[in-house]
């Protein structure tokens, strides 16, 4: 497990304790014989979010948020494994070894890293564009908008000539192909097949990860030079590197700022998140796209569970935020939205009105229920009740689900019956439409897999006898097949718990679940008597399946005389073991 670096992993869990991690971000307190604090990663009042010193991991009873010290410090920060690996090990003082991923990893791997270093060039250039004699127009433009130098700075703004070739040149100077420029969206192809730059006389805004590299670009066309079917903003399209959904502009500016106020300001536009940090709110990022994603909810509820919504005053920018409303409160997160009156928007109004009017807006900013039920009054009577039944029929919470569907009936002067029953009706139909899709594993399948998985996760070191049983070719799901592949891969020479880092979320939810008796692991009964109960079940299981295959050649019957004999012998042996 050298990939991974499985001595690395278990030398940071043994000098950063999972509950010393989590008081950095929770409020931890002792109940019993276990640790509990409020869930950083969804909205509540009640501690759900348990911690199991021993085992190493962390269970939430409202979310299903699960895992050890790096899923916790990777999702409350928004990082991969890598870069929480590389963070951890850097502050445990643990020395890392390099990756060594098989050859297409390493080709991906490789692709990306010169994705990265094009970004770098391409962000460096631009600069030094703005910069120089030939970036006048575009520095008149920034000053005409008020934004300062430290800005500037802070987000690496440049500036794109009006030039057709003018960063290809620059990125083959440094040994990279135009090809490798195209697949990551830095250069676009004519149909002669010529690349050229697909941004061109535009103000640049790099977009950064989280580990700070410049992952994508969007542009805006200066007006002085902007013709008619150009576009107002352009954005760098999907690659290797860059998934547009998951990111959002400034975050990693933004970053320490959220850590300390606690709080996110969430905007549409790159000029609006600028002039926020210019007049001192420094927890604001920005959307990439027209709307919202669901991955990037995802990436907020790492670092905040309070987000605010600034959004134009308008009839677009309130259904962009009702959808928005939607989709936070869905999570479990805390929203307000902050509204702009006519013809405001944030640039104009701290520019020309001031922070003071600002805080005002911000002071009588409606919470996320409460502004979709003032965008619902404005609907028709039937569109507004279809839409509070279609978003109780999402929520999965028990407790969200009462507290919202009190707020709703409130709101809409219904009865809450009259809400669940129509949100019963709308999951049975879901139920329904799932019946029709293919055949799930029959229920002992099921419970003879999760009976097996679960003595296997509980105890690794006793897989062998698993096998010697046939316990891994009695596992029915794939679920079931892969969590054995892993542990067999894994726990054969080294300590059981290196395999948790290699787990997918769900089956590290599984995992806490049958060793954390806290997180509701069934009843230990003991290793041996278990392990006794297995056995006994897979050999029923063998009986009745030879049983099967020895009547169904019977039932055939194209065998011999001789031969039927046998099969009749045989199915009274296996009859007899089974007490038939």
């Amino acid at each position: 497990m050298n990939s991974r670096n499985t001595d690395a992993i278990q030398a940071i869990k043994a000098r950063i304790g999972i509950a010393d991690l989590a008081r950095r971000y929770v409020e931890v307190r002792p109940v019993g014989s276990r640790l509990v604090a409020p869930c950083p990663f969804h909205q509540e009042t009640k501690p759900s979010f348990s911690i199991n010193e021993e085992q190493g991991t962390f269970y939430c009873f409202g979310c299903q948020a699960s895992g050890d010290i790096f899923d916790f410090y990777g999702r409350i920060n928004g990082l991969d494994f890598r870069e929480t690996l590389e963070q951890l090990a850097e502050e445990a003082g643990v020395q890392l070894n390099s990756y060594r991923p098989d050859p297409e990893t390493a080709r991906h791997r490789s692709q990306k890293r010169d994705m990265l270093k094009m970004h770098e060039v391409a962000a460096a250039h631009f600069i030094r564009n703005m910069r120089d004699s030939r970036g006048k127009l575009c520095r008149d433009y920034i000053a005409e908008r008020g934004l300062s130098p430290d800005i500037q700075e802070k987000f690496g703004l440049g500036w794109s000539l009006d030039e057709w070739q003018d960063l290809e040149r620059v990125l083959h100077r440094v040994g990279f192909s135009g090809e490798g420029a195209v697949s990551c969206g830095l250069l676009s192809r004519a149909s002669s097949g010529r690349p050229y730059d697909r941004f061109r006389k535009r103000l640049m805004f790099p977009i950064r990860n989280l580990s700070g590299q410049v992952v994508a670009f969007g542009g805006r066309i200066l007006p002085a030079l902007a013709e008619e079917n150009d576009a107002k903003y352009i954005n760098s399209s999907d690659s290797p590197i860059y998934k547009k959904g998951e990111h959002l502009y400034g975050l990693f500016q933004a970053r320490p700022s959220i850590t300390t106020a606690k709080n996110v300001m969430l905007t549409e536009g790159y000029m609006d998140v600028l002039t926020l940090h210019q007049f001192g709110y420094t927890q604001a990022v920005g959307v990439l796209g027209t709307a919202l994603t669901p991955e990037q909810v995802k990436r907020l509820s790492g670092f905040s569970s309070n987000i605010e919504l600034l959004f134009d005053g308008d009839a677009a920018g309130r259904k962009a935020a009702l959808r928005s409303c939607e989709m936070l409160l869905l999570r479990g997160l805390s929203c307000r939205v902050v509204l702009f009156p006519d013809p405001h928007d944030i640039d104009s109004l701290l520019r020309t009105e001031g922070p003071e009017a600002f805080e005002s807006l911000r002071r009588d900013a409606s919470d996320g229920m409460s502004f979709c039920l003032n965008v619902l009054r404005t609907m028709s009577p039937r569109d507004a009740v279809d839409w509070a039944r279609n978003f109780l029929a999402q929520v999965e919470l028990p407790e969200l689900f009462k507290h919202f569907a009190s707020n709703l009936a409130a709101g809409l002067g219904l009865t809450e019956a009259e809400l669940r029953s129509a949100v019963l009706e709308r999951k049975n139909q879901r139920h329904a439409a799932a019946a029709m899709a293919p055949a799930a594993p029959k229920v002992r399948d099921v419970s003879r897999d999760r009976e097996i998985m679960t003595f296997a996760v509980r105890y690794p070191h006793r897989l062998p006898d698993l096998r010697d049983y046939g316990a891994d070719l009695a596992l029915a799901a794939p679920w079931a097949r892969k969590l054995w592949a892993k542990l067999e891969r894994y726990c054969r020479d080294e300590c059981p718990e290196a395999v948790f880092s290699e787990l997918e979320p769900k089956e590290k939810l599984f995992w806490v679940r049958c060793r954390d008796a806290d997180a509701g692991a069934p009843a230990l009964t003991g290793e041996s008597v278990e392990l006794d109960a297995i056995q006994q079940m897979l050999d029923t299981l063998q009986t009745t399946s030879h049983t099967a295959s020895v009547v169904a050649a019977l039932r055939q019957g194209q065998a011999d005389r001789e031969t039927q004999r046998e099969y009749m012998r045989a199915l009274k042996e296996a009859r007899g073991r089974r007490g038939d």
